[in-house]
């Protein structure tokens, strides 16, 4: 097989010589993959060759610094080469490499510039990133965090099927990639579906195939999801929202290890390891009738379930300092850290979208902040869209009781998404109103014996609450009890 054309927009003194190890065009709904990837780059980031060509970019590589589709876009757009870039793929697995992306040649069709590039191992000591505080493109180290990385541990070794729990932004695609990444599979394609972004009618078609007219509009044999994952995995999210004749015969493929495309009359074999995730308790909907239980007894072998950010808002600054790498590197600008206020307002917050809602908005500040350090003013337009905002504002689906894994809001101690108002004032001045504790003069680490005894009365005894509540860490409030002898009897809760 011939080598693709490359043409070279500047001038390099070491262009390469071999075929690119990733083509990929520019097209009106995002960059696609027009080539399989090189065998060299397959096996540096776990990616599946295979499985690559006609899939967007993104989607094959969800998580890099800089984004590849940024690079090609890039180099679009200035028609040049772009060189030594240093790259940091998170996942399928964590590597980092050294490109170079040139502007190719045009497409069979001749109407799309193809972009190539081309990778290799990053030299030792040249910019290289500290790796993550977790695993498996996972961060964080708290007791739930630890207890998930025990399970995928555990789990990646079996070929058992599993259930993935948490609510919306925890990450539960991360985990299903890293089960498959650390089993046997690994060599084999990782094949994802988000059940609930393809509508009922065409669900079946596309995780089990169909044959050419099958149905109005079936021009041609399709291959489905299961086929594509033979001999690998398969990741189910929202899996509750399958609906129910796609449950039957999805029971049927796990028990027999047999599928029949859409208007077919023969079956086939697969060996696929089936791996669900939802953010709605499955047991609750076999209740309603909406979820078979005899698929939820065969499906739901393994668990392993993420914590809400609420729940381990210890692992936030680590969380922090782990996106703010990522953007330093996409957007080319030395932010270096967060100050203690703006911290301390972060640590505040309950965070119902989780980690990816706290990327989006760390993001999104940091776009805007033209200064190497990122203080609480920053957030002044983002806190006056969460100021007093109750999560009845997110509709009937979130605010229901029961109808998903998040908590009703507003929790028992909490009454807004940001509860100190106080921290308003690190951004913005607010009018003057009466609050449940007197407005402290003194620095927010001053604390004495009055305030601490105020705040833990008007959050009914819960210190968590009650360090928010006076803009410390929960570790910093225990240090001010020990520091002036306070016990819970002392502070009457």
């Amino acid at each position: 097989m011939s080598e693709p054309e490359i043409i070279i927009e500047t001038s390099s003194s070491n262009p390469p010589v071999r075929a690119p190890d990733l083509v990929v065009s520019s097209q009106a709904d995002g960059i696609w993959i027009v080539d399989q990837l090189s065998p060299a780059l397959s096996r540096w980031t776990g990616a599946a060759a295979p499985e690559a060509m006609g899939f967007f970019l993104r989607e094959m590589f969800p998580d890099v610094s800089p984004g590849l589709d940024y690079l090609a876009d890039e180099a679009l757009a200035h028609n040049q080469t772009l060189h030594n870039i240093a790259v940091h793929f998170l996942s399928p697995i964590d590597c980092q490499l050294q490109a170079e992306v040139l502007i190719g040649g045009l497409s069979e069709d001749r109407h799309l510039r193809q972009v190539h590039f081309y990778f290799k191992p990053l030299p030792v000591g040249q910019g290289r990133i500290h790796p993550p505080p977790g695993k498996y493109g996972l961060v964080g180290s708290s007791p739930g965090m630890l207890e998930v990385y025990r399970k995928i541990e555990l789990y990646a070794g079996s070929d058992a099927a599993v259930v993935i729990t948490g609510e919306t932004g925890t990450g539960k695609e991360l985990v299903a990639r890293a089960l498959h990444e650390q089993g046997a599979r690994r060599v084999r394609a990782f094949v994802a579906v988000n059940c609930s972004a393809i509508s009922p009618e065409l669900l079946e078609s596309e995780l089990f195939g169909h044959e050419k007219g099958a149905f109005t509009g079936a021009v041609r044999s399709h291959r489905g999801r299961f086929e594509r994952a033979h001999l690998g995995s398969i990741f189910l999210d929202e899996i509750g929202d399958m609906p129910l004749h796609a449950q039957a015969k999805l029971l049927r493929v796990l028990e027999e290890g047999r599928l029949e495309r859409v208007g077919s009359e023969q079956s086939q074999s697969v060996d696929v390891r089936v791996i669900g995730a939802t953010n709605i308790p499955l047991e609750r909907m076999v209740h309603e009738g909406r979820f078979r239980a005899d698929l939820y007894h065969r499906i739901a072998v393994l668990r392993i379930h993420l914590p809400p950010l609420r729940q381990r808002i210890e692992d936030l600054p680590l969380l922090v300092e782990y996106f703010l790498e990522l953007f330093r590197r996409r957007y080319r600008r030395q932010v270096h850290f967060l100050t203690s206020e703006a911290m301390a307002l972060l640590q505040a917050y309950l965070w119902p979208g989780n980690v990816r809602e706290m990327r989006n908005v760390l993001e999104r500040v940091f776009v805007e902040t033209h200064a190497e350090v990122i203080g609480a003013r920053a957030f002044r337009e983002w806190i006056s869209e969460r100021q007093d905002f109750t999560p009845g504002d997110w509709g009937p689906e979130v605010g229901s009781e029961g109808s998903r894994i998040v908590p009703p809001y507003p929790l028992l101690n909490e009454h807004v998404l940001l509860p100190d108002t106080r921290r308003l004032a690190l951004a913005e001045p607010v009018p003057a109103a009466p609050l449940q504790m007197p407005k402290r003069t003194t620095k927010p680490a001053d604390l004495d014996a009055d305030e601490i005894r105020e705040a833990c009365q008007s959050t009914a005894g819960n210190l968590t609450a009650a360090a928010r509540l006076l803009g410390v860490h929960r570790a910093t409030l225990y240090r001010y009890l020990k520091k002036l002898g306070l016990s819970r009897q002392d502070l009457g809760c």
